[in-house]
């Protein structure tokens, strides 16, 4: 608030330093040489020298009334002026020009053409001026005029630059909300892939827009409002921007932090604006984003900003409660926090329509991959119904970021087409980082990995009955030395308390297989706890699973809290029960690996010498004790380089002889005009073929 009111001092003390600068040259130039030169004396002094001789010549011009003398002394005169605030100091200076007025009477002059006849002074007579009233007119009223204009020019420009209002004076209260073209807007319900019920329920919305009259006939009433709730991510403004553009209605977008600046009552007028914007090109759609911003509930400000807050919120109840059935204005509004709203703005009558935008299944993943596919060459041994499976928890925008970075990274490879390997190196970018393989690892914490993964493995293969194991690698990526993918077999609505319990014995499974092989241990479990204690706190304060404290709820995620509400003593119950769950978990896990030495040292050797296993490789280690055949590697060269300039060297290489590939390719078809003009599939990446592709540090 600081910084705005500093801003608009700073405008209007610049505005105002302009006019005063203006002000003074206009002065000095049309003063300083009538002063600097001039002298303004008395009629009967101006006779007095005029016979003394002392006047060059002069010129008189009636001027209302009297008789306006302006002449030039034969010598320069000194004379002296009081100056200052108070007209202590004196001042000389030098005069050569005159001016008086005299009476308009015979005698007048007389004595003056008599003194000017008798000492030979050039006399000369001016017509009377007939724009004096002009020239009065320019001198008084322009600097006016000129103030006014840059008073406006300040007001406008503050107005403009603080409070939104496009240059006009004091538009602060305007809505910042334009409709958007609905010739622009392409987007329609089959670009929103995944959210199918979702769609059905805006898709009455749409009709009742196209034809009111369909749902008025039969004394039915369209919702005011809609609120999209869920997850960042899944999608809720691509909903709202698809309702637009399959209405064909003027589309208000705007986001609740808009509606809030530093001046008082500034947010309630934008509402009022808005509202009567949209009811003017009714039928139209009002979408506000973040809502929260403004929809928070009431009473837990202090004043200042939190009082603006509500008094926006105030309005847009009014305005929302001011609906008619037929106005055809709708509102949406979108946001991941509805626990936080007022409840009067999600009241029946307001925002009477709630629709949950959530993560989506397994189909609505397919679907969603589908669409950010199209426009994107996919290899065809790429199976997105796999990754769909590969990618539990994904909502829209993460998949739609796992297509972008396979497609970048098919790009780096040089490839024409998005294939497999691309898609499983986006996953593990998008899940833990990139690869950090110029990391230096000494081989006993290499060592140390390998059989900590290969613990979580091996727990996740013995209790595989909700989970798979579908990758460990002891590649560093982000914070982590190494990891195992743990995927659910189908997606899940609900957990139960053996698949807790489960999950938690397979991330105790790292740090039980330190304790069995090293008899030691190390800070690489610190994420497992962390993973593992979380769980287990769900399941005592939230799921009731705990035995001791029977069938309660402690703690609600979907509310606000301050500090727990619970006492002590069921404080310490609870830390208890969550201690006892992990220590289970970790007892379970080092039942397991005690036995099942043999495969797990199998599996961890296997990761000291490939990095990485994929689901298969594991099964067959697990179950034959063999590596299953060899198949082709994707690593790529510019990958395996330790430096950025061995990158760098190695990308230049590979442009290089694709370059001279090319130029051979075009000698071929000048020699023989039986060469083919594509190669064959052989000696399209060369570089690649017969090489050995693992990191052998």
């Amino acid at each position: 608030m600081n910084s705005n009111r500093n801003g608009l001092f700073r405008s209007s003390l610049f505005y105002i330093v302009m006019f005063l600068l203006v002000m003074g040259v206009i002065y000095f130039f049309n003063g300083s040489n009538t002063h600097t030169e001039s002298q303004e004396i008395r009629s009967s002094q101006f006779v007095q020298n005029l016979k003394d001789d002392k006047i060059k010549n002069f010129s008189i011009q009636p001027s209302g009334g009297v008789y306006k003398v302006t002449g030039e002394y034969r010598q320069a005169k000194k004379v002296k002026e009081q100056t200052g605030i108070l007209g202590g100091a004196t001042q000389t200076r030098e005069v050569t020009k005159f001016s008086t007025t005299v009476l308009e009477n015979n005698s007048s002059v007389a004595d003056i053409t008599k003194a000017a006849q008798d000492n030979d002074v050039k006399m000369n007579a001016k017509p009377e001026e007939s724009s004096g009233f002009w020239v009065n007119l320019l001198v008084y009223v322009l600097p006016l005029v000129i103030f006014i204009w840059f008073f406006y020019m300040m007001m406008g420009r503050a107005g403009g630059g603080q409070g939104g209002g496009n240059g006009r004076v004091m538009n602060f209260g305007k809505s910042k909300a334009k409709p958007a073209d609905s010739k622009q807007n392409t987007v329609r319900f089959a670009d929103v892939a995944g959210e199918e019920e979702e769609k059905q329920e805006l898709v009455e919305v749409v009709e009742f827009l196209k034809d009111p009259h369909k749902f008025t006939s039969l004394g039915a009433k369209i919702p005011h409002g809609v609120l999209l709730e869920g997850p960042p991510g899944t999608g809720k403004t691509l909903l709202a921007k698809a309702v637009a553009g399959e209405a064909g209605v003027p589309f208000y977008s705007i986001s609740g932090s808009d509606f809030v600046e530093m001046f008082v009552g500034v947010g309630a007028s934008r509402v009022r604006d808005l509202f009567e914007q949209a009811k003017k090109s009714a039928p139209a759609i009002i979408f506000i984003d973040e809502i929260d911003a403004v929809g928070r509930k009431r009473g837990v400000g202090m004043g200042g900003g939190n009082d603006e807050r509500e008094q926006t919120l105030n309005q847009l109840l009014v305005e929302m409660d001011g609906f008619g059935g037929n106005e055809g204005v709708i509102v949406i509004a979108a946001t991941n926090r509805s626990d936080v709203l007022d409840p009067a703005l999600t009241r029946p009558g307001r925002f009477d329509r709630k629709i949950l935008v959530g993560s989506p299944d397994v189909n609505g993943r397919e679907a969603i991959l589908k669409v950010h596919a199209k426009n994107k060459p996919i290899a065809s041994n790429v199976d997105l119904n796999e990754i769909a499976k590969q990618t539990p928890g994904f909502v829209g925008a993460d998949l739609a970021n796992l297509l972008n970075e396979a497609a970048l990274l098919a790009a780096r490879r040089n490839k024409k087409e998005i294939d497999a390997s691309d898609f499983d190196e986006a996953e593990d970018r998008v899940i833990a980082g990139p690869a950090k393989r110029n990391r230096v690892i000494s081989e006993l914490e290499r060592k140390t990995v390998a059989y900590h993964e290969a613990g979580h493995t091996i727990v996740g293969l013995v209790l595989n009955e909700a989970r798979v194991v579908h990758k460990v690698t002891i590649i560093p990526r982000g914070r982590a030395g190494g990891y195992a993918i743990m995927l659910p077999r189908e997606d899940q609505q609900l957990m139960s308390k053996k698949n807790a319990q489960e999950q938690i014995a397979g991330l105790m499974g790292g740090r039980a297989a330190e304790e069995v092989i090293f008899n030691s241990e190390s800070s690489g479990a610190s994420n497992d706890f962390e993973q593992a204690t979380n769980i287990a706190r769900i399941m005592v304060t939230q799921y009731g699973m705990s035995d001791k404290l029977g069938r309660v709820q402690l703690e609600n995620p979907s509310q606000e809290s301050y500090g727990p509400r619970y006492s002590q003593q069921t404080a310490a119950v609870i830390d208890e029960e969550v201690k006892r769950f992990t220590d289970e978990g970790h007892d379970e896990a080092v039942r397991i690996i005690e036995e099942h030495r043999e495969q797990h040292k199998l599996i961890a050797e296997a990761l000291l010498k490939y990095e990485t296993l994929d689901e298969k490789q594991i099964l067959s280690l697990y179950n034959t004790g063999k590596m299953p055949a060899e198949s082709e590697s994707s690593d790529f060269p510019s990958e395996r380089a330790a430096t950025f300039e061995e990158a760098k060297r190695e990308l230049e290489r590979k442009e290089a002889e694709r370059q001279a590939h090319i130029e051979n390719g075009k000698d071929t078809d000048d020699e023989s005009t039986d060469s083919t003009e594509n190669p064959k599939p052989d000696d399209v990446n060369p570089d690649f073929d017969n090489q050995d592709h693992r990191n052998d540090d």
